[in-house]
């Protein structure tokens, strides 16, 4: 067989291994328990019998406090949108909400408060942590604040939510329900991201994508875990296993702040749960290709531990799973090698096959699927442009703020 054969048929061998052994990352059937889809409940979201929610609405007799803690800064643009679904959740016990401030130029601090006056709700209070000590990112920073704040309040759950997050009037009460009807000290949903845009529809389906591949949800949610992570948009946290396992001084510099926290919880002996969301949504728009890139490059190459042999293995792995296939087939027919084009062909078609539920799940056509070889290419560049940031003492930038060489998530 011709080189191009092997490397077609290599492939090929891989994406067998994915489909069946990466624990169905590709599936998208993983949902909040108790509604349909997840684990645990009636298919309709209702209360079985041995639920220890007890109450078909998902509340108990004695509804857990909860405070809300919401770290912003610049978030003027999707605070009207975001910040009232929060202050209209239909909770049964007390609640309420803290925003943090995290040195906002554009009054998002003052307009928080003016939309709790306009919207009424629940209670919230607006503070501000002032700058970053040395050592802390900023987001960890708000949140150690808020979180500060929060316990003094004495309440059993904390939610942290990002500003840019929309939560259905019932997301609360449901996230609760689940963490005590299923003994789970950290519930966290993926939001659904916005797709509105031809790159948003190219990239962000592919970016979920990516990390359920990374992380499979199957595998975080076994009562004997083969893997943690978290969506940090969406986090509720038991405050007794938060005090426990020391966050958020413990992951202080960490940059992909959602990974760091489950394992965190992880470590202390909490029971992590991930799913993807029906319920709450991201509203932030990404208007074109460069605000998609920044997205990912920020801290793609902290993902990688920001070691360059990992930074190799994660380029040639992509070329050879995701840009391989296309390029055998192309060329294999060209050339008249069937061996490379049958075996890159049918290594294209399974890959394709694993992102369509993925797409269904984002409500896109199908006809993108094939289109995931680009996509991948998009994401290996910015990858590598991630490092060579690093590499210029750019390290992670975001909101105005730059982290030059921020730590990673530990792996125990």
């Amino acid at each position: 067989m011709s080189p191009l054969a092997w490397i077609a048929f290599a492939s090929l061998a891989a994406w067998g291994w994915l489909l069946l052994g990466q624990g169905f990352y590709w599936r998208t059937d993983q949902r909040l328990p108790g509604l349909a889809g997840g684990a645990g409940g009636r298919p309709d979201g209702s209360a079985g019998p041995d639920d220890a929610r007890g109450r078909p609405d998902g509340a108990s007799e004695h509804s857990p406090r909860v405070v809300v803690v919401v770290p912003a800064r610049d978030e003027a643009e999707v605070l009207p949108v975001s910040l009232p679904s929060l202050l209209a959740q239909d909770y049964p016990g007390l609640a309420e909400v803290i925003l943090v401030d995290d040195g906002s130029s554009d009054g998002t601090g003052r307009l928080a408060e003016e939309l709790a006056v306009k919207h009424g709700g629940l209670p919230l209070t607006v503070v501000t942590p002032g700058e970053p000590e040395p050592g802390w990112t900023g987001k960890l920073w708000a949140l150690r604040h808020g979180m500060a704040l929060a316990r003094a309040r004495g309440p059993e759950f904390l939610l942290l939510t990002d500003a840019d997050i929309a939560h259905e009037p019932d997301s609360l009460r449901l996230l609760v329900a689940a963490a005590t009807g299923h003994r789970l000290d950290l519930v966290s949903q993926m939001a659904r991201l916005r797709v509105e845009s031809g790159w948003e529809r190219l990239i962000v389906p592919a970016f979920v994508y990516f990390f359920c591949q990374l992380y499979p949800f199957r595998w975080i949610n076994r009562p004997r875990p083969r893997a943690t992570a978290a969506a940090g948009g969406c986090v509720l946290l038991r405050t007794e296993i938060a005090e426990r396992a020391r966050v958020p001084e413990v992951i202080r510099q960490a940059v992909i702040d959602d990974v760091s926290l489950a394992r965190a919880v992880r470590r202390a002996g909490g029971r992590v749960w991930l799913g993807l969301a029906e319920r709450v949504d991201s509203v932030r728009p990404y208007r074109g290709l460069g605000e998609l890139w920044r997205m990912v490059s920020r801290s793609a190459y902290a993902q990688l531990r920001h070691h360059p042999l990992l930074l190799a293995g994660t380029v040639a792995g992509l070329a050879v799973v995701y840009l391989a296939p296309p390029v055998a087939l192309v060329a294999g027919l060209a050339a008249g090698d069937g061996p490379a084009a049958w075996a890159g062909g049918l290594a294209w078609a399974v890959m394709a096959g694993t992102y369509l539920p993925m797409l269904r799940y984002y409500r896109q056509p199908p006809w993108l699927a094939p289109l995931l070889p680009f996509t991948a290419l998009l994401y290996l560049l910015m990858t590598v442009d991630s490092a060579v940031q690093h590499y210029r003492g750019r390290g992670a930038a975001w909101k105005g703020r730059t982290y030059a060489r921020p730590k990673t998530a530990p792996d125990r």
